[in-house]
């Protein structure tokens, strides 16, 4: 009975074994760092058997998934769904769910139920999500030496929180009460949340009535992704002192910014902003009630979002009914990518504010303003808009109740304005002086000014060899290699069994993992689900993939079941000249179908996926320039039709010609994926 049980739990493991890898291709699957194209590597042979007899396959000969895991599901189901024999893509397997078949039912369950928040870190952490992270420390120090500050910073969580001033390599820090009132005192910030994934820093109650105290932040945020930064009630009623915010979230990917009640009832305290968002791809900042009832407090915004690619500010009730309120605004959204910018309210109500707007949007890829009721109700308030709005392509400008209000001694000058569609609705019809106004449409600005030598191209601009024609894939041709290196965080799919009952919805997911309005993780969801819903452009059909299993069905409903899923192997060569070595074409250089894949930013992996009807697709070997040794190996898609393209594409920038003249070729980046037919 005993050897009977023993052979009866091998057939049942065998048959398992059987039902997960039907075909032999199937086994462990290779590591991340595996080679995009390489074969998963095959089992030992098992022996023959008499035909009609069962076939075991000995538990010894191989150790694959355990069946019952996400992963395994998955493996089924391609199985099931690809008639092509090929080799599972490694690129693409290993983004599947890491989740244990434990841990998959346990959050499967919470899903159905409902109740998945109550345990969403333990969830973000076992399934490799992206969820907003936690301040690690809340400090409250009252007391004005450095020394009592530096005894409650060592009961932080924060890496180098040993001392108070400065804080160097620190993160997601929570910053309550802390150095209030008393005299003088000096806070660093250098080096903060630097490079961090989902950094979240609070200022709330931070030197409140101090006086003289003096801070600076550099280097604050910078390289983060998703980064949330709150300053709430910061040195409110103070005297006196300076602060700096000198390199802060420079080449962030999505950021959001927040000052509230910033520096209000304060009396003299200055602040300047110094290369401020500089080089950033996308994000929000507002500055809400920033200086409210402030007496003589100064700001100076210089090189602000500089460089930038979608990075909106909103300043509303900015210098609420201050006095003496000086602001400066000197090069500020130069040569940005679509800034929007939103005075509302701005030094409503103040007394003898000047403003100044010096070198404002020069040179931005349109973009939109809006200056509502601005200075409105204000006593002696002076603006300045010199060389405003000289963008490279026009954008937008709105003035609508401008100045207006009981109190019209203001003067307001517009000199070397520039700007199209450009309305002034309702302003003041005192104090307001035009000075050489002109409308885009009449005036000539350089495209090629940013491209001028010694003056580095603007980071939206595309980059060399990002976009290209045809007939530059040639065996041997020399060609700069964009960098193709996937900037996103690290996240997996969810197994589709939870996936489905997370509701694509901005509420539910901000709700699901923690994400409020104002932080950028809300702006993440909310622009990714915007995206995903926005209608098809004629010809496409798209459709965002929440899980690989969506992504495999809608490849298999574009193309049939004998595909393949290609993307380049790695990113060696990005940023420098390659050499192109030997050269296929993907159908035998044929016009053909295919889907394309396109990571969106999410807490979990969403793909962006839509058929290209008219394409050509290569595979190239890159060689390294000098050596010519093989150091990757390329997947480049030629778009033939592009009648529907925008005539502002960055491959026309690029490249020239107009949208149905030229065609445009790219190479699949790190992380993105093409499918087609097999040849």
């Amino acid at each position: 009975m005993a050897f009977t049980g023993c052979a009866h739990l091998l057939l049942t493991m065998s048959i398992l074994l059987l039902l997960c890898h039907r075909r032999t291709r199937a086994f462990p699957l290779p590591s991340p760092s595996a080679s995009s194209s390489a074969a998963s590597p095959s089992p030992p042979p098992v022996p023959a058997l008499p035909r009609g007899l069962p076939r075991l396959i000995p538990v010894w000969t191989s150790l694959p998934v355990n069946p019952f895991t996400a992963k395994a599901a998955f493996i089924r189901y391609w199985n099931r769904k690809v008639s092509s024999n090929r080799p599972h893509p490694a690129f693409l397997f290993a983004k599947l769910s890491p989740l244990s078949a434990p841990d998959a039912a346990t959050f499967s369950n919470l899903a159905s139920a409902g109740k998945l928040a109550s345990r969403i870190h333990d969830f973000c952490d076992a399934a490799s999500l992206l969820c907003p992270s936690t301040p690690a420390a809340s400090w409250s120090a009252s007391s004005t030496s450095m020394d009592g500050a530096a005894g409650v910073a060592s009961s932080g969580g924060g890496s180098g929180a040993a001392s108070a001033a400065p804080f160097k390599d620190y993160e997601n820090g929570n910053f309550s009460s802390y150095g209030n009132s008393g005299g003088g005192g000096s806070d660093q910030f250098a080096i903060y949340s630097s490079g961090k994934s989902g950094p979240v820093d609070s200022f709330k109650r931070y030197g409140k009535g101090s006086l003289g105290r003096n801070d600076s932040f550099a280097n604050y945020e910078e390289g983060a992704n998703v980064g949330t930064s709150t300053f709430n009630s910061y040195t409110t009623g103070a005297t006196g002192g300076a602060g700096e915010f000198a390199g802060y979230a420079g080449q962030t990917n999505t950021v959001a910014v927040a000052f509230a009640t910033y520096d209000s009832v304060g009396n003299g305290r200055t602040h300047e902003f110094t290369a401020y968002s500089q080089d950033a791809n996308s994000g929000v900042q507002s500055f809400t009630g920033y200086g409210k009832t402030a007496n003589g407090a100064g700001e100076s915004f210089e090189t602000y979002g500089n460089n930038s690619n979608t990075v909106a500010s909103g300043f509303i009730n900015y210098g609420e009914k201050s006095n003496g309120f000086n602001d400066t605004f000197t090069s500020y959204g130069l040569v940005g990518n679509a800034p929007e910018n939103t005075f509302r309210s701005y030094a409503s109500g103040s007394n003898a504010g000047v403003d100044q707007f010096k070198a404002y949007r020069d040179e931005a890829n349109v973009g939109d303003d809006s200056f509502m009721s601005y200075a409105n109700n204000a006593n002696g308030a002076a603006a300045d808009f010199d060389s405003y709005g000289k963008s490279t392509n026009p954008g937008s400008v709105a003035f609508k109740g401008y100045g207006q209000g009981s109190n019209p001694n203001h003067r307001i000058g517009f000199k070397h304005y520039a700007g199209e569609n450009t309305t002034f609705k309702a302003y003041s019809n005192e104090g307001v002086e035009f000075k050489e106004y002109q409308n885009m449409s009449k005036m000539e600005v350089s495209k090629a000014a940013a491209a001028a030598p010694g003056r580095r191209l603007p980071a939206w601009s595309p980059e060399p060899g990002k976009f290209f024609r045809e007939r530059d894939l040639m065996m041997g041709n020399r060609m700069p290699m964009p960098d193709i290196a996937d900037k996103m965080p690290r996240r997996a799919f969810l197994p589709r069994d939870i996936a489905t009952k997370i509701p694509f919805e901005e509420n539910a997911v901000s709700a699901l993992f923690g994400a409020p309005p104002g932080t950028a993780m809300r702006q993440v969801v909310a622009s990714t689900v915007a995206e995903c819903a926005r209608p098809p452009s004629p010809g496409e059909t798209k459709r965002c993939t929440t899980s690989a299993e969506d992504m495999l069905d809608f490849a298999v409903e574009m193309l049939g079941s004998n595909i393949a899923v290609r993307s380049t192997e790695s990113t060696a060569g990005s940023g420098r000249d390659v050499r192109l070595g030997k050269i296929t074409g993907i159908a035998g250089g044929s016009v053909t179908r295919s889907v394309s894949c396109h990571q969106s930013l999410f807490p979990y992996l969403v793909y962006y996926c839509h058929s290209v009807p008219r394409v050509r697709l290569y595979e190239a070997d890159i060689l390294d320039v000098d050596s010519n040794r093989k150091i990757n190996h390329g997947v480049a898609i030629c778009h033939l039709e592009t009648s529907d393209w925008s005539p502002n594409h960055g491959a026309f920038v690029a490249l020239g010609g107009k949208p149905g003249q030229i065609e445009v070729c790219h190479w699949i980046f790190e992380g993105d994926m093409a499918w087609t037919l097999v040849d």
